[in-house]
């Protein structure tokens, strides 16, 4: 994988706020990148070699967790992300938007 690309899309989440999150696509957007949302989530997947990244605060475009990562539950809860009943992330109250 490309280093600038992957400092590039690790930049981004960093900049996630508290309470919110983004998708995998909209980090792929904003990188320049619209079609490699996969991409962004395998990046994301080795972040902890590259630092301390809130990558908790990604999501799929549904609000759908990652799979298997039972603690991104309990720590977007902490930040007082709202989920809907279906146990996705509420995309509309809680998705991180740009002025």
């Amino acid at each position: 994988m490309d280093e600038d690309l992957i400092f590039q899309v690790l930049a981004i989440v960093s900049e996630i706020p508290w309470g919110k999150v983004a998708s995998y696509k909209q980090i792929a957007s904003l990188a320049g990148r619209p079609k490699n949302a996969r991409l962004v989530g395998k990046i994301l997947s080795h972040a902890s070699m590259y630092g301390d990244y809130p990558c908790h605060r990604v999501v799929n475009s549904a609000g759908r967790l990652v799979p298997e990562w039972y603690e991104q539950r309990d720590l977007l809860l902490e930040e007082d992300v709202c989920f809907k009943d279906n146990g996705n992330v509420d995309m509309k109250k809680c998705k991180w938007q740009l002025d």
